[in-house]
C-alpha cells in the first residue's frame, strides 16, 4: 500500500482550518503541517491536535509535505502558491487562484514546467455535477444568480466580485461552450473600501445572457439561480438544495443526499489527490478553468470601475 500523502497548509483561519481537517480525514493523507507566518499561535492549535506540525518557515514547511493547500488570503494566493510549485509540490489553491491574471499565468507555467497538479476550490461544480446539469444536451439561453452573503470580517482584501460572484462566474462559463465578449456592471462601495455590492450582465458570442448580482452586506444568505434552456428552465436554491425542472431532460432530485454534495469539499479535495496519484485524469477544476473565471472577474471589476 503506498504511503500516505503528508498534506500542508498554507493559512491557519477558518478556510485553512476545513482543509487542514479534510486532510486528516481523508483516505490515503495525513495533515502534516500549517504554515502561517502572521498566525504561528493559530498554525500551532489547527494543526497539533491533527497531528500536525507548526511551521513560520516557508522552507522548512515545504520539506515536511507532499502536497500543498493554499488557503491564505486570496491577495496572497500567488506567493504561496509560487513558493510550493517552486519545491515540486502540487497545489490546490482556494478561490480565486490568484488576484491578477498575470500572477494566474505565472502559476499556471510553472505548474506546466514541473509537470505537478493544480486544483482550485470551485466547489459548485460539484452540486452541479450531482444534480445532472452538465449532462443536459442544449446550451443555456440565459442564467440569472443572486449570492447574497451577511457582513463578515473575512475576505475583506478583495472584492465581492472575487468573493462570491466568481462561484457563479465559473459556473456560466462551466455550463456554456459560448464566449464572453461584453460586460456591463454596477456596485457599490459600503465598509470594506471595495466593491461590497456588485451586480453584471455578460453577454456571450451565441446570444446566451448571464446576469449575476452579489452582495455581503445582507440581512441573510441567500443564493440561487435561474437558467433558462431551449426546453424549459431549471431553477436551484443553493441554501435549501431545492430545484424546479421544466426542461424535460431529467436531473437527480435526491442529489442533495449524495455523499459529494453533502461535503463538497471532501468531495473536491479527494479529486486533487486523486489526481495527483494518477487515479484521475484531472482535478474536478483545474488552474486553467479557474482562470478562465477570473479573467471574467477582473472584466466585472472594470465594468463598475467605468460604470462610477
Amino acid at each position: 500500500m503506498a504511503e500516505p500523502l503528508r498534506g500542508g497548509v498554507i493559512g491557519a483561519g477558518v478556510f485553512g482550518g476545513h482543509h487542514a481537517r479534510k486532510y486528516a480525514g481523508a483516505p490515503g493523507s495525513v495533515l502534516s503541517a500549517v504554515f502561517d507566518s502572521h498566525h504561528p499561535d493559530r498554525a500551532a492549535a489547527l494543526a497539533v491536535p491533527l497531528g500536525g506540525r507548526a511551521f513560520h518557515k516557508m522552507e522548512e514547511f515545504l520539506e515536511a509535505v507532499d502536497v500543498v493547500t493554499v488557503a491564505s488570503p486570496a491577495s496572497a494566493h500567488a506567493e504561496g502558491a509560487l513558493a510550493a510549485l517552486a519545491a515540486g509540490k502540487p497545489i490546490y489553491v482556494e478561490k480565486p487562484l490568484a488576484v491578477s491574471l498575470a500572477d494566474a499565468d505565472r502559476i499556471i507555467a510553472m505548474a506546466a514546467k514541473q509537470k505537478l497538479v493544480i486544483a482550485c476550490g470551485h466547489q459548485e461544480r460539484v452540486v452541479f455535477q450531482a444534480m445532472g446539469l452538465f449532462d443536459i444536451p442544449e446550451q443555456p439561453l440565459m442564467l440569472e444568480s443572486v449570492r447574497h452573503g451577511t457582513p463578515s470580517e473575512r475576505s475583506l482584501d478583495v472584492s465581492v466580485v472575487l468573493d462570491l460572484m466568481i462561484h457563479d462566474l465559473d459556473l456560466a462559463l462551466s455550463l456554456s461552450a459560448a464566449k464572453p465578449v461584453a460586460v456591463e456592471g454596477e456596485g457599490r462601495i459600503d465598509f470594506s473600501g471595495g466593491w461590497d455590492r456588485a451586480r453584471a450582465e455578460v453577454s456571450f458570442d451565441d446570444g446566451f445572457t448571464a446576469i449575476f448580482d452579489s452582495s455581503r452586506m445582507e440581512q441573510e444568505r441567500k443564493r440561487t439561480m435561474r437558467l433558462v434552456y431551449p426546453s424549459g428552465e431549471v431553477e436551484i436554491d443553493f441554501v435549501t438544495r431545492a430545484f424546479r425542472n421544466t426542461t424535460g431532460f431529467a436531473l437527480n432530485p435526491d442529489y442533495a443526499d449524495t455523499p459529494a454534495v453533502k461535503d463538497t469539499l471532501a468531495t473536491s479535495v479527494a479529486g486533487f489527490l486523486a489526481a495527483v496519484r494518477g487515479e484521475a485524469p484531472r482535478p474536478i477544476v483545474t488552474a486553467e478553468e479557474a482562470a478562465r473565471a477570473l479573467d471574467l472577474a477582473l472584466a466585472v471589476e472594470q465594468a463598475l470601475e467605468d460604470a462610477g
